[in-house]
């Protein structure tokens, strides 16, 4: 079954509420902003995706990554763990 819109943005919502804990709200809600095609709260809920959401979702691990590292691979394995059909590039073995 493929992944709904929906299923997106509560992934990618549950993204930036990990992050939030990791840096806090302010940092966690700005590099979500910096990423095309997402729309997200004050409070860090994704509101809206445009465009292709396997996209979006890399371009926001991508923004986490380049700021944290592997602390983001990590905080974020156990959420792609509850939606085993969307996939991503985020590669465990790939050195950071």
């Amino acid at each position: 079954m493929e992944p709904s819109k929906e299923d997106y943005k509560s992934m990618l919502t549950e993204i930036i509420q990990k992050q939030v804990v990791i840096l806090g709200p302010q940092i966690a809600v700005l590099k979500a902003r910096n990423v095309a095609g997402i729309t997200v709260s004050d409070a860090g809920v994704v509101t809206d995706v445009s465009g292709p959401e396997q996209v979006v979702l890399q371009k926001l691990i991508d923004e986490y990554v380049a700021l944290s590292g592997e602390i983001v691979r990590n905080a974020v394995d156990s959420i792609f763990k509850k939606y085993p059909s969307i996939k991503t590039n985020l590669n465990h073995n790939e050195q950071v």
